[in-house]
């Protein structure tokens, strides 16, 4: 995989599958997303996990930047289609899929690891997830 810098769409699977994207239907985009995370957020799968890994990151950034507090995917190598609003359950399976590239790491996550950018690299990583998944402020209740 070429990879040029720390962003979700920065590294040519990536950039292929918003290539993709733009050439699918609204509900063939949705499609496309769901299932490349719903393959990295399968633990048993560690074939497509390994290969689905850029993609899934890129899938959360979609799925994030239409969350409270995400940040547009700005980047030339991105979708230029405008993405369909996506159903609560994608942000599900897109917390999974980043949290499976974590917890037991795949190749994608060794590579910036070992690199002097893998610090920003995680960053960006938990940037999405806690978008994704905010904490959620406990409520007091006044009995």
């Amino acid at each position: 995989m070429g990879t040029w810098d720390i962003g979700p769409f920065d590294n040519d699977d990536a950039a292929d599958f918003a290539d993709a994207l733009d050439d699918a239907s609204a509900q063939d985009r949705m499609e496309l997303i769901g299932a490349v995370l719903e393959r990295v957020a399968d633990p048993t799968d560690d074939d497509s996990r390994l290969s689905d890994a850029p993609r899934a990151v890129a899938a959360a950034a979609l799925i994030a930047a239409q969350c409270p507090g995400g940040v547009a995917v700005d980047s030339g190598y991105g979708p230029k289609t405008p993405m369909p609003q996506f159903p609560a359950y994608l942000r599900d399976l897109a917390i999974k899929a980043l949290d499976g590239l974590i917890m037991k790491p795949t190749w994608l996550a060794e590579a910036w690891n070992a690199s002097p950018e893998g610090t920003k690299w995680r960053r960006t990583i938990a940037d999405l997830r806690a978008v994704l998944d905010p904490p959620q402020q406990e409520t007091l209740l006044g009995l």
